[in-house]
């Protein structure tokens, strides 16, 4: 009998025992394709050399040192690399151990710049509903995942939640793309002067929304809108591309695709890659400036910040990228990906929409394809296509929950860079597999 805690405690997994490239074998021998990689993460697949030997060349240097006390030389060179090729004025990485704590951290800078500044009336949080930011307190505050936080609601701060931009399902037939990014960009703006035009302190969103609505990029002009809105009323921009960033979708920084600049930026999953638990909270030197000159000190950290094991494996992932011009690639095969999805899936009568960037994409499924209906929650589709999927040796990502938290499935794909064409398309064949047997 196991005494690990599970996620799920009725559920047996089979035991993990190997990686190479693209696959994971478990104790059977049996090999799975990493469809999504595993949550968006393992971006340069299960067995690179590079990474691997960054980390045992670190633990044999210096396995641990507290950032109460030290620096590290990979810390300091990973944040000379992500500030080199970030977007705006990001200038300063704070290195944490995931999403969630980069999230976290990203929440206490903002209120604590308008403490510094002398702004303590600034307290108010706005995110998006339908996006997800976390599972510790702040985060799953912040988030609008419904079905992940209903049971801890009452734990939870007060933050509001305007309309994401989820053009499949909300965009009204007689709005243009541009029309309808507009109207949901301006509820942001109803809504800080709602809760008082000097009181809020940070819009946080997705630029692509992952796991919650299946890789939805905003409609171009949205983002742009958005910054305008914040400048407008001195709102920190807060991006969170934990699962989106580290060029999962073409870009170092997700960002980038919307030309728009944040204030600050979470990144986690691909900047370690799965080989360490690593992620980052970014922010401009106007945010740092304020923090250097008033008290000097972020109240806030972990007993792990700037990990120099963390930190060096994540050194060697972005050096890997950028050597070997991966995201470049992603960028230019992602044509290839949609065009696969498309040619398979394009006319399937349950499948509504087929949407992303990069190589990050999501199938939303339906009952009906001309009423965009979803299929009634009590059918299960996201659970049984997960497991059909598995068995035919796939790892991909279905959720429940797509349209409101309660109904809607969709299908998470998220392949590492290093899968060849012929990969995908035996990944998608597999997935074609796993579908007919789910719906039929």
């Amino acid at each position: 009998m196991s005494h690990v805690f599970p996620r799920h405690c009725h559920t047996e997994f089979p035991i993990a025992v190997g990686g190479d490239g693209c696959y994971l074998m478990d104790e059977s021998g049996k090999r799975y394709f990493d469809g999504s990689g595993g949550a968006a993460v393992s971006c340069l697949g299960h067995s690179n050399e590079r990474v691997r030997e960054a980390i045992k060349a670190q633990v044999d240097q210096l396995a641990f040192a507290h950032t109460g006390f030290f620096s590290s030389e990979p810390a300091e060179k990973l944040a000379d690399l992500l500030v080199e090729h970030a977007p705006g004025d990001i200038d300063r990485v704070y290195f944490v151990s995931g999403g969630s704590e980069a999230v976290e951290s990203a929440i206490k800078l903002a209120r604590q710049y308008f403490v510094e500044r002398g702004e303590p009336q600034r307290r108010h949080l706005i995110a998006r509903r339908q996006s997800y930011h976390g599972n510790t307190l702040g985060a799953l505050a912040v988030g609008g995942n419904a079905w992940r936080r209903e049971q801890f609601a009452p734990l939870l701060v007060d933050v509001s939640h305007i309309a994401p931009c989820y053009e499949y399902a909300e965009r009204l037939d007689t709005e243009t793309s541009h029309e309808y990014g507009l109207r949901v960009a301006q509820e942001l703006e109803d809504e800080i002067l709602r809760l008082g035009a000097d009181s809020v302190m940070a819009f946080l969103a997705e630029p692509v929304v992952g796991a919650t609505l299946g890789a939805v990029p905003a409609v171009d002009g949205y983002f742009a809108k958005v910054r305008e809105i914040c400048d407008r009323y001195g709102v920190l921009l807060i991006l969170d591309e934990v699962m989106c960033g580290m060029g999962r979708t073409g870009h170092l920084f997700a960002s980038e695709a919307d030309g728009v600049n944040p204030d600050i930026v979470c990144i986690a999953k691909g900047l370690g890659a799965g080989y360490q638990p690593i992620g980052a909270m970014m922010c401009t030197s106007t945010i740092y400036n304020e923090i250097a000159a008033g008290t000097g000190f972020f109240q806030h950290g972990h007993t792990y910040l700037a990990h120099p094991v963390a930190t060096a494996a994540a050194l060697a992932v972005i050096t890997e990228m950028l050597d070997n011009n991966l995201i470049t690639a992603v960028s230019r095969r992602s044509e290839f990906l949609q065009s696969r999805l498309h040619a398979h899936f394009g006319q399937h009568p349950n499948v509504g929409d087929i949407r992303g960037r990069g190589f990050f994409w999501g199938l939303e499924f339906v009952s009906d394809r001309a009423t965009k209906t979803p299929f009634d929650p009590a059918h299960k589709l996201a659970a049984t296509l997960k497991k059909a999927a598995f068995k035919e040796g796939l790892i991909c990502y279905p959720m429940p929950g797509t349209r409101d938290g309660v109904v809607g499935d969709h299908i998470l794909l998220a392949p590492p860079f290093i899968a060849t064409d012929e990969e995908l398309e035996d990944a998608i064949q597999r997935l074609v597999r796993a579908v007919d047997q789910t719906i039929g």
